[in-house]
């Protein structure tokens, strides 16, 4: 008997039908078996190509991370890291603005620690590596000045900067959420203008609670 593969756009088509359903309904509670009923496949082919809810979600975290790579790269094309920051921020913001909903949804689950959605969890490690290299190219190419010690820790520090300011995005309910926007403003130069100023050897204490913070962060 010939075996029937499923067509190659499969996978996307699920993928598509949950976050159809996501940004309607919500994430806890739209079922699987809904997503197949909207994909058009049966609920086996759904469970096939991704074995959970979360597993959906990974897949678009990782999409939205190959699609945004263009910008990405067109980001680093900045003079100084604010520049850089700015431009990845501001891509960030405009790709998630359609599911800027469903993000908010998604956060209640994804806040707890033991979530496979937990952006400092195992299941994120490769995302959130390649965001951590994406930092570090950016510092470095700028020729951006940081203490030796606290280094090792900057991409992280800027990453959970970055990560903060989305959270703020997502629920901010001014319209257009030019609340988001002008805390950028404000913030993003005052956080660089901290991480020159970090050079300065009596900060040195100072240095050691952020990377300890971090570290608490981190787990």
């Amino acid at each position: 008997m010939t075996r029937v593969m499923p067509e190659p756009d499969t996978r996307t088509k699920i993928l598509e039908a949950a976050l159809e359903l996501f940004r309607e309904r919500g994430f806890a509670e739209a079922t699987m078996r809904e997503i197949a009923s909207r994909a058009g496949v049966a609920s086996g082919l759904a469970y096939y190509y991704f074995d959970s809810k979360d597993a959906i979600v990974l897949a678009f975290y990782q999409r939205a991370q190959e699609e945004l790579a263009a910008a990405m790269e067109l980001a680093q094309r900045g003079k100084t890291l604010t520049d850089r920051l700015q431009a990845m921020i501001e891509a960030r913001l405009k790709y998630f603005e359609p599911n800027r909903r469903f993000l908010g949804a998604l956060m209640a689950h994804a806040a707890n620690p033991s979530s496979p959605l937990s952006p400092f969890g195992e299941p994120s490690k490769e995302i959130r590596d390649r965001e951590f290299a994406r930092i570090q190219r950016a510092i470095e190419e700028t020729g951006t000045a940081v203490p030796k010690d606290l280094a090792p820790r900057v991409p992280r520090i800027l990453w959970m900067y970055q990560l903060g300011l989305l959270l703020f995005w997502i629920y901010d309910p001014s319209p257009k959420q030019e609340r988001t926007r002008a805390l950028i403003d404000k913030s993003l130069g005052l956080v660089i203008t901290l991480l020159r100023l970090s050079n300065v050897p009596l900060l040195r204490p100072a240095r050691r609670t952020v990377m300890d913070i971090v570290e608490i962060l981190e787990g």
